[in-house]
């Protein structure tokens, strides 16, 4: 699958380049085809500098808290979960509780810290996996939900708002957790009915039950604080959650006498071994991902979908805000620029740059997940992983249309 996706990048974008050419007498278009070539290539190295920073840090942590048997512990309560929708996991299996950490840290919008769990889980999953070049069913289930992991707190989100003088930062708070939601169920749904996941199983059941009160109460909570006090305690909770992990991390550790310093050391080793086989993936990605966007192919489709929108009379407000849910698969920094770009092009609080905000913080760079976590353990070939997570995007980026028509008329 990966193999087909990444020359179809580079074939799409020839035929687009060549019809700019020859129907719009673009001469510049292959020049910026090859520019955009290089200025990724650039691009991978200077994400792999900063995951070698982060990777290393986290790791570091991550080691002290197996040393001290917290994952263990977390692997342990939901093993009866994980039984059930990853039955070649074994039972409390490390992965389980790396995968629960890499989800709540998803969840906080921990970005940085995520990240490294996540590609730990990954690396653990790989353990089990009886062919190395082949992603497991667990391994696609975990990254599906990665890829669409459910964001509580999108505290970044808020910051771009308010740098571009947005009155209320947070008025795409309930939009982008409703979204966000879509795309998650989205997401585990595809998998489990492409994995026959037993879904009446009782235990399954319980679990998704009171995910969905702890859910519903949380928004409940959230939807009474005013703006302000919102924006305050999405800041607060995200770097107190943040910090509070690593202060956890190291009570645990030295409550059970784990040399903790040694540790560290042994994890941060860790981080830097996986960083360093990272960058032949990223920059075959990211250089397909440039050359799509550089062809102009990209801007074809939005036209495309702006001409059947008139055609069937309907609102084409939705339109502006679609380069940033057409770009958030391949290049999250892509899409960020999008975003900024419609904010200052038609105002911060209008239709499209509510929508586009809201896209982007209930989607994911799936082509930059599967890139990252499947490369940091060698797999080739993804099996149905970027149908379901690309299913997952196209569900959250329509919920997001859907609900900022409900929410902004």
């Amino acid at each position: 699958m990966l193999n087909t996706l990444w020359v179809s990048f580079f074939f799409i974008a020839l035929l687009s380049a060549l019809w700019r050419w020859a129907n719009l007498s673009d001469l510049e278009v292959f020049a910026r085809m090859v520019d955009s070539l290089f200025s990724m290539a650039k691009l991978s190295v200077e994400v792999m500098i900063l995951l070698f920073g982060t990777l290393t840090l986290w790791l570091g942590f991550l080691k002290i808290a197996e040393h001290a048997g917290l994952v263990e512990k977390i692997a342990g309560w939901l093993s009866p979960l994980f039984r059930r929708l990853m039955p070649e996991v074994p039972k409390k299996h490390p992965a389980i509780g790396l995968i629960t950490m890499n989800f709540i840290a998803n969840g906080l919008g921990l970005d940085n810290a995520a990240t490294p769990i996540g590609l730990k889980a990954m690396r653990s999953l790989q353990s089990l996996n009886p062919t190395p070049k082949i992603a497991s069913n667990a391994q696609i289930l975990f990254l599906v939900m990665n890829a669409s992991s459910l964001t509580l707190l999108p505290v970044s989100i808020f910051m771009y708002r308010a740098q571009q003088g947005a009155a209320d930062p947070t008025l795409i708070f309930l939009p982008i957790l409703l979204a966000t939601s879509a795309s998650t169920i989205a997401g585990f749904f595809s998998v489990a009915f492409t994995q026959r996941i037993k879904m009446n199983d009782p235990v399954v059941l319980t679990w998704m039950l009171t995910i969905a009160i702890l859910l519903s109460a949380f928004i409940f909570f959230l939807s009474h604080l005013s703006a302000a006090a919102l924006g305050v305690f999405s800041s607060f909770l995200g770097n107190a959650a943040l910090f509070g992990l690593i202060i956890t991390f190291l009570v645990i550790g030295v409550l059970k006498r784990v040399p903790v310093y040694e540790s560290f050391i042994e994890g941060a080793k860790e981080g830097f071994d996986v960083s360093k086989n990272l960058l032949p993936y990223l920059v075959a990605m990211l250089c397909a991902v440039g050359v799509l966007r550089a062809s102009g192919a990209l801007d074809f489709t939005l036209d495309m979908i702006r001409y059947l929108a008139h055609s069937f009379d309907w609102d084409t407000r939705f339109v502006d805000a679609l380069p940033t849910a057409l770009v958030k698969p391949f290049s999250g920094s892509a899409a960020r620029a999008m975003l900024i770009d419609t904010m200052i092009t038609h105002g911060v609080d209008s239709f499209p740059s509510l929508l586009a905000a809201t896209v982007q913080g209930s989607t994911e760079t799936t082509f930059y997940v599967l890139a990252v976590y499947f490369g940091a353990v060698g797999i080739q070939r993804a099996r149905h992983a970027v149908a379901c997570a690309l299913f997952a995007d196209l569900i959250g980026v329509l919920a997001s249309i859907a609900v900022c028509y409900w929410f902004f008329g």
